[in-house]
């Protein structure tokens, strides 16, 4: 999804421990049980659908043995049923709202849609209690029940622009949008070292990892992904920067951070897929913002324009004198 992808399916609550010496030498399909709460049989399915890895090696049977201070990383399976229930105290900054979408600017930290790992307090709880009629879409069997009106989505460290839709029509006419790629998605980043070309293209497929089921990767086998850039300023000081003006051409998971990691220049701060720690952001914010989305009006073919500028946090990276 993008990060700032289109609803990915493998999209659970991770879980990230060194095994702990209570837990040395047990069966890894029981361990998985003993911490989740997940049935054996449960914990088997996410074995061998490659969601496990010790010690960023992917464990694919359920006798395997742990052992302590090993690494454990297991995607869990996220929640398929039941309701999001509105939530009137989740802020929703709305950057444009009509009969059949709302146009919003989603805050860092902020995750879209209820998964494992977050039931509460999500974007979408807020949108249900300032839109109700959004519940519609999931009752008419057009969105899953946990994501109601979700159109595409932003990771949880993205920050910025995105679209929902707030009526069968406008969804329907959305996600067409998207799928044909006639929507618009343009992202300010900032990445590790000088990018040397003025503007280029990475087109690398992605898919996920088979070292660590955690991450996205370009594989021969992933799905087709594109992503352009521009250079808009190079930074010196505190370490070499650059400011780019991105736009995605396709929406895969994490696809800006995984295509920026491989042409060597990962997102400023990004826990993933990149390595230096920028002590002038807080932990787990990266420096990639959402900020114009472009598509035609669902009902009059209008075309419609929504930015909003760098929040405070990483606008205090930019240089003076930069024109974004």
């Amino acid at each position: 999804m993008s990060d700032d992808s289109v609803v990915d399916p493998f999209d659970g609550e991770v879980l990230d421990l060194v095994v702990p010496s209570s837990l040395d030498d047990i069966r890894i399909d029981r361990v998985l049980s003993m911490l989740t709460g997940l049935s054996r049989a449960e914990a088997h399915a996410v074995l061998v659908g490659g969601g496990v890895s010790l010690d960023d090696r992917v464990v694919l049977k359920a006798s395997t043995s742990v052992s302590e201070g090993q690494r454990l990383v297991a995607i869990l399976p996220a929640p398929e049923s039941g309701i999001v229930e509105p939530d009137p105290s989740v802020p929703i900054d709305v950057v444009l709202d009509d009969v059949d979408f709302a146009v919003v600017n989603k805050a860092p930290g902020q995750v879209v849609h209820p998964g494992a790992g977050q039931r509460h307090g999500t974007l979408v709880a807020g949108l249900l209690a300032l839109y109700p009629e959004m519940q519609e879409l999931s009752a008419q069997g057009l969105c899953e029940p946990l994501r109601p009106g979700i159109v595409h989505r932003l990771d949880k460290g993205t920050s910025g622009v995105l679209v929902v839709a707030k009526t069968p029509e406008g969804y329907r006419n959305l996600s067409n949008q998207l799928a044909e790629r006639v929507m618009e998605r343009t992202y300010l980043g900032m990445v590790e070292g000088h990018v040397t070309e003025e503007r280029g293209v990475v087109d690398a497929p992605i898919g996920r990892s088979t070292r660590t089921p955690t991450l996205m990767a370009v594989r021969a086998d992933g799905r087709a992904a594109r992503t352009g850039y521009e250079v808009l300023a190079r930074i010196d000081k505190p370490h070499a920067m650059t400011l780019l003006r991105l736009q995605l051409d396709t929406g895969r998971t994490h696809q800006i951070r995984v295509h920026l990691m491989t042409i060597g220049h990962p997102v400023v701060n990004d826990p993933r897929y990149g390595h230096r720690r920028d002590k002038r952001l807080v932990e787990d914010r990266f420096f990639l913002h959402s900020t114009t989305l472009a598509f035609a009006h669902p009902r009059s073919g209008e075309w419609i324009t929504a930015s909003v500028p760098l929040p405070p946090d990483l606008a205090g990276l930019v240089p003076a004198g930069v024109e974004l």
